[in-house]
C-alpha cells in the first residue's frame, strides 16, 4: 500500500510551496512522495522545483483534471445564488475553480494520502494520520467546527434538516485545505448520485464564499462514510494549527501547551505577503522566522540578509487595494447579514 502527500500549487504561491516541501522533508522524512496538483498552467518555477527533488512529481492525468473541473462547474453553474452572489461581489462566474483540483487526489496513485494546502507548514511526522485511516475513510485536525456554520453551509435550518438529516451537523464539519483520506473514496456512482442532488437544489446549502470546501463537507456529509476529526474527538491532546493562535517556537518546530504542532495553516494571508518577503521587503507575517527557516532551509545563501520597508508609492498601492479588498469584505457581512434576516437566524 503506498502513501503519499498531495498539495496544490502554482508558480503564484512558489515560495510557499519550497517552504512546504521542505518542511515536509524535514519534519516527516525524504522518503515520504509528493505529487503536485497544478492549480493551472502557471508552472515553470514549480516545474524546475520539482526537477530538482527525487520524491516529488506534478500530477499528469489530465482527465482527472478535466473530470473535477467539469464536476465543480456544473454545480455551480447551476446554483442561481451563487452566480448571482458573486456577480454583485465583482468576482468570476465560476469563483475560485482551480481550488476543487484538489479533488483529484482522489484518482492518483496514492492508496492513502494527505492533503496539504501550500499556504501550510508540517511540524511533526505523520504517521499517526495514516494510521488513522485503518479505521476511517476520512480524516482531519482542525477546530473549524467551532466556528460558524455558514462559513461551510447557509442554507436555512429547514433545507439543512432535509439535506442532511443531522441534529449535529456543526460538529462534522472541517476545513478542507488540511486532510486525509482513500483514493477513490468516493465511487463512480457515489459521484454521480452527488451530482445530481446537488444539480437538483441541494447546492442550495452550500456556501458561496468558500466554495470547494463547502463541496467537500457535503460530499463526506452525503456519502456517510466514515470521518474522524482529531480536533473533535480527541480535543484535549489535539493542537491548533492557524496562524492566529499563540504557539511556542523551539528549534524551528511550533508547540501548543507542549504539544508538538503537526501543522500550521497561513490561511487568509495572501499569498502575495509571502512572496514580498522573500524579495526582502519588511512584511509582518505570524512566525516569519519559522517560515523563512523552512524557505532556504535547502538554499540559506539566497535568505534575505536585510529587510527594507516599501516605498510611499508602495504603500499608496498597498493602502488602495486593502480599501477595496475591506470593500468586498463588508459586501460579504452584509449578505451574511441579509442571509440572516432570511433565514430566520
Amino acid at each position: 500500500m503506498s502513501d503519499g502527500i498531495y498539495i496544490l500549487a502554482n508558480d503564484v504561491v512558489y515560495d510557499q510551496l519550497v517552504a512546504l516541501l521542505n518542511s515536509i522533508e524535514a519534519n516527516a522524512g525524504k522518503e515520504i512522495p509528493v505529487c503536485v496538483i497544478p492549480y493551472n498552467d502557471q508552472l515553470d518555477k514549480v516545474k524546475a522545483e520539482i526537477a530538482s527533488r527525487d520524491n516529488v512529481t506534478l500530477f499528469k492525468d489530465y482527465d482527472s483534471i478535466a473530470y473535477w473541473d467539469n464536476f465543480a462547474t456544473q454545480i455551480w453553474k447551476n446554483y442561481p445564488r451563487a452566480q448571482k452572489t458573486w456577480r454583485e461581489w465583482g468576482f468570476p462566474e465560476l469563483y475560485v475553480l482551480p481550488m476543487h483540483r484538489k479533488l483529484c487526489a482522489l484518482d492518483g496513485s496514492f492508496d492513502r494520502f494527505i492533503y496539504f494546502d501550500a499556504d501550510t507548514l508540517l511540524m511533526g511526522p505523520v504517521d499517526y494520520v495514516y494510521e488513522k485511516l485503518d479505521a476511517y475513510d476520512w480524516v482531519v485536525n482542525d477546530f473549524q467546527y467551532k466556528s460558524d456554520l455558514k462559513f461551510i453551509f447557509d442554507g436555512s435550518s429547514e433545507q439543512m434538516q432535509q439535506v442532511f438529516n443531522s441534529d449535529n451537523l456543526q460538529s462534522k464539519v472541517f476545513c478542507a485545505g488540511w486532510f486525509a483520506t482513500k483514493k477513490n473514496i468516493f465511487s463512480q456512482a457515489i459521484r454521480a448520485d452527488l451530482l445530481n442532488k446537488l444539480i437538483e437544489g441541494e447546492a442550495e446549502v452550500m456556501c458561496c464564499l468558500g466554495p470547494d470546501q463547502s463541496l467537500f463537507n457535503y460530499m463526506v456529509l452525503k456519502s456517510a462514510i466514515s470521518y474522524y476529526n482529531f480536533a473533535f474527538h480527541d480535543c484535549e491532546q489535539a493542537t491548533g494549527n492557524h496562524w492566529s493562535s499563540q504557539f511556542d517556537v523551539v528549534d524551528n518546530i511550533l508547540y501548543d501547551q507542549g504539544r508538538r504542532l503537526t501543522y500550521l495553516h497561513y490561511m487568509s494571508i495572501s499569498s502575495s505577503a509571502f512572496t514580498r518577503l522573500c524579495g526582502g521587503e519588511d512584511v509582518d507575517i505570524p512566525y516569519r522566522d519559522v517560515f523563512l527557516y523552512y524557505r532556504y532551509l535547502k538554499s540559506p545563501e539566497k535568505r534575505p540578509k536585510s529587510f527594507t520597508r516599501p516605498s510611499q508609492l508602495t504603500l499608496m498601492q498597498k493602502s488602495t487595494i486593502s480599501f477595496i479588498q475591506q470593500r468586498v469584505n463588508n459586501i460579504k457581512l452584509k449578505y451574511r447579514n441579509f442571509k440572516d434576516r432570511i433565514n430566520g437566524y
